[in-house]
């Protein structure tokens, strides 16, 4: 079945105005961008991270492992049973995310096997 569609009209769809300069454009938008995706206070002020949480500096790397290992497998332990308490979406959005934190635990066990331990 053939349908008939309406041919558009053969115009620049954004009218052109001589007294606009292009640099000016150019500059506007500059502004607009940098205005909304980098504020200065936020260029201007480097990351620090907060210290009200702070692991131990000389703690060795294996002992970091090892703990990461077992807060990973406490979280999918608690993730499961949590996951076990909904129904439909919001337990398979749970059970998708205990998935990752065990992927993530089995990535610090790998890590920590190939860890040689200092004696």
């Amino acid at each position: 079945m053939f349908k008939a569609t309406p041919i558009p009209p053969d115009v620049d769809p954004i009218p052109y105005d001589p007294a606009l300069d292009p640099q000016k454009i150019k500059a506007a938008t500059e502004r607009a961008l940098d205005h909304y995706l980098a504020p200065a206070h936020i260029m201007a002020t480097p990351y620090t991270p907060s210290s009200m949480f702070r692991v131990n500096p000389q703690t060795d790397t294996e002992s970091l492992l090892a703990n990461a290992c077992e807060s990973l497998a406490s979280a999918t332990v608690m993730l499961g049973d949590f996951a076990g308490m909904l129904e439909g979406p919001s337990r398979n959005t749970a059970l998708g995310i205990a998935q990752v934190v065990m992927l993530g635990e089995l990535a610090v066990n790998q890590a920590l096997d190939n860890v040689v331990p200092k004696e």
